[in-house]
């Protein structure tokens, strides 16, 4: 990120002003509720800058502002209104019989999903523009991957702990700075001309695109999340290998087939298909064992992920049946080498 985003209304504005100033006091917080929090541009972008600041910052804004009390006042406001939205829109999971069928409960959040296939698109009809487009969104996260989830391993303890250690040593490159998967995402933007500076594509994403992300960090921020999170995470594991095999696919349609441009998807098919069994009985059914009472809290953090991608999935294809761009900002046209052939 060369330099702060720009602002998306009043409450980004007065934030990215006040974060550009030396730390000082903020007023108290004022912040209205949205006709739709959950893909707002102006409080999912404040909420992303806020959290920003626990990852690698913000060009220009003083590391001090990360635990300063009135920011922190704002942020809380903030997701008071964003946790509000979420229950509004995400009614809680029936519990299931007992700790030994979280995988099943898990599995039937994913076969209720009713959202549009990403991948499905990705695999067969997507264009080379549109390509670039989903990668531009996916960056949100992937520059960053396993970053939220890991909040949760200083809340774990005993055999939870070692399942989201075992699935994020992977996801790190089980120590090869090369084969961590934030870097083979990046590899693969590269390869396709895009800009892998961490949140170079930030002004482009709608608010839909960072609620998803959003989500992941406000889970995994707080401690008494702690269950939403890994329910996140186990039916992000789940889901995966399926979806990566397409986005592979649909490179290689796209003539894209270059290893280091598919590697990232082609990693995840693997692992994550190991992952999977781990996700859902070791860390999700191994915490609803040792803690029942975050049995609901791991299913609604899931039910969440599933509605938040529903959300994005259907923005992003909705804006390309009608023929536009899916971004606030269209993408540049990428550089020859790297255009379609």
């Amino acid at each position: 990120m060369s330099g702060p985003p720009q602002p998306r209304g009043e409450l980004s504005e007065s934030l990215l002003a006040a974060l550009a100033r030396p730390v000082h006091a903020l007023p108290a917080p004022r912040v209205q509720a949205p006709a739709d929090p959950l893909a707002d541009e102006d409080l999912q972008l404040a909420l992303y800058c806020c959290y920003e600041l626990h990852y690698r910052g913000l060009p220009g804004v003083a590391d001090e502002w990360e635990w300063e009390p009135t920011l922190l006042a704002l942020r809380r406001d903030m997701e008071a209104v964003f946790e509000s939205a979420l229950a509004a829109a995400v009614p809680r999971p029936a519990l299931p019989d007992g700790p030994q069928e979280m995988d099943l409960a898990l599995r039937a959040i994913a076969e209720a999903d009713d959202a549009p296939s990403v991948s499905r698109y990705i695999n067969r009809e997507a264009t080379h523009a549109q390509l670039l487009e989903f990668l531009a969104h996916r960056s949100a996260y992937q520059l960053k991957e396993a970053d939220p989830h890991s909040w949760a391993l200083p809340r774990m303890y005993g055999g939870p702990k070692g399942a989201l250690v075992q699935i994020q040593a992977d996801e790190y490159g089980n120590g090869d700075p090369e084969r961590i998967h934030a870097k083979l995402f990046a590899d693969t933007m590269d390869e396709l001309g895009l800009d892998t500076t961490y949140g170079a594509y930030l002004d482009h994403l709608p608010g839909s695109t960072l609620a998803t992300v959003n989500l992941m960090s406000f889970f995994g921020l707080h401690r008494r999340w702690r269950g939403a999170i890994i329910g996140h995470l186990a039916l992000f594991e789940m889901e995966s290998s399926v979806p990566n095999r397409r986005y592979a696919e649909g490179l290689r349609r796209l003539g894209v087939g270059s290893r280091r441009a598919t590697e990232f998807f082609d990693e995840h098919v693997t692992a994550d298909a190991i992952h999977e069994a781990i996700a859902a009985v070791d860390l999700a059914g191994g915490l609803a064992r040792q803690q029942p009472e975050l049995t609901g809290d791991i299913l609604w953090g899931a039910a969440t992920l599933a509605e938040l991608d529903g959300r994005w999935a259907r923005g992003m294809l909705g804006a390309w049946e009608e023929g536009v761009s899916s971004l606030l900002i269209a993408l540049p046209e990428p550089a020859a080498s790297a255009a379609a052939p």
